[in-house]
């Protein structure tokens, strides 16, 4: 139960846990790596444990520190995965969306058939935008209940490159497709209607795989983004991978830190690349006071320390190129929008209708819970924000990105505040409320 309105700001310092996105790819690719490689900065949520779990039982040596934030991955080749007992690799991939659909392009290409499955919530989201690339590349993949979800069977398959085109802008879907196309023959292409973000071309580049990303302006029609590979005979490891601070969880302690009056909050080595940026652009766009310190960049990836002070918020629209770039990042902008004077529309986001849960309609039910004008809409929402929050329920369904958002929202919300389910957050943040304790202080 957490108490809102106090005279408490929320003050100090806090080091961001590695980035979810960046950590699953360090250990996928590692293992694919011809030597060892040292990863620092691992997040060590339940996600990213399901990867190293699954690459484990493919035979790939992996040493976790006492803390689980330094991985070493003694790679194995691309073509050295072995199933832990022989004969059908039997994969769980837990919670994680990305374990489940990167893994699928990896072990499309490989020489023993796999069966993966995950939680309740994996086997119901959507897996046709794989299982159509992939059987277009040659690989022999199927949903095993025949609709469209895990579990997924995998026979191995000599693969040939395409040219496909995404309807959606997915850095899972492009990854999978890539890391496929790592094994096929030829040139495989994706293009999107946006830039996802782009973790993987940035590693699998460094480790010398052949990747490039263009800009497509078809005349008449919408810009596009076109990024190819090319079938690789090695992964080179770089040795160490250094991983900065997920944006996506220091989304949490910017919004809390705009909307609880006298905060100001230093937020240190946060990833900051522009594939997953929008948040930063949206929230200076309705008046946050936001500064980034000490930028750098380390392994491709850039970082920087980001000062946030509290702020008056104004609405602001949230639409187009800048969506793919703050996807998990919608609910607690949804919250911060209630806290704004003025309306606030966020559209061109039905892709929320299908991660651990429908998170328009999540959003929707507590943000009116807690007394906010709300509307949904099948790509999004409006939110009338300025009314005063209230203490209330919020039912999470099990997703870590609302519990922590409506932990958030009770900041500003008169009286109590209960959430159905704190513990989710250990999939992508198991720190989350200690830190946001040692803030209140």
């Amino acid at each position: 139960m957490m108490t809102g309105i106090s005279d408490t700001p929320l003050r100090g310092e806090l080091t961001m846990p590695g980035d979810k996105s960046i950590s699953h790819r360090a250990v996928m690719f590692s293992a694919l790596a011809e030597g060892d490689t040292h990863i620092t900065g691992f997040l060590n949520g339940a996600d990213c444990l399901s990867t190293i779990h699954c690459f484990t039982r493919l035979g790939v040596p992996i040493e976790l520190s006492e803390n689980a934030t330094e991985v070493t991955v003694h790679g194995c080749g691309l073509y050295g995965l072995r199933p832990e007992n022989g004969g059908t690799a039997i994969l769980n991939t837990g919670n994680s969306g990305t374990t489940t659909r990167i893994l699928s392009g990896i072990l499309a290409g490989q020489a023993f058939p796999s069966l993966l499955s995950g939680d309740a919530s994996i086997n119901r989201r959507p897996m046709r935008r794989i299982i159509e690339p992939l059987t277009a590349m040659g690989a022999d993949i199927v949903s095993v209940n025949g609709n469209g979800c895990a579990p997924l069977r995998i026979a191995g398959s000599p693969l040939h490159g395409v040219e496909w085109t995404s309807p959606v802008a997915s850095a899972q879907v492009k990854s999978c497709i890539l890391c496929a196309g790592l094994y096929a023959d030829g040139v495989t292409a994706v293009t999107e209607p946006a830039l996802s973000r782009d973790h993987t071309e940035r590693m699998l580049s460094a480790m010398g795989a052949r990747v490039k990303t263009e800009k497509l302006s078809p005349s008449g029609k919408a810009v596009l983004y076109r990024t190819e590979i090319t079938a690789a005979e090695k992964l080179a490891s770089p040795g160490i991978i250094e991983i900065p601070g997920d944006i996506s969880s220091a989304a949490y302690f910017l919004v809390a830190g705009l909307i609880t009056p006298g905060s100001e909050i230093l937020l240190r080595n946060v990833g900051i690349n522009p594939t997953r940026a929008g948040i930063l652009t949206v929230l200076r766009a309705m008046g946050g006071d936001i500064t980034l310190l000490n930028r750098r960049d380390g392994a491709g990836e850039p970082a920087a320390d980001i000062l946030v002070r509290s702020s008056t918020l104004h609405g602001t629209k949230i639409c187009g190129d800048i969506i793919p770039t703050l996807i998990d990042e919608l609910p607690v902008l949804a919250v911060a929008a209630a806290a704004a004077d003025g309306v606030t529309v966020i559209a061109d986001a039905a892709e929320l209708k299908v991660k651990e849960s429908d998170r328009i309609a999540v959003c929707t039910e507590n943000l009116r819970a807690m007394g906010a004008q709300v509307t949904p809409a099948e790509d999004g929402m409006t939110i009338a924000g300025g009314k005063p929050l209230h203490g209330a329920l919020i039912r999470c369904h099990a997703d870590h990105r609302i519990a922590m958002s409506f932990a958030v929202a009770s900041l500003i919300a008169e009286g109590s505040t209960s959430l159905d389910d704190e513990s989710c957050v250990r999939i992508s943040y198991p720190g989350f409320f200690r830190d946001l304790t040692l803030l209140r202080r």
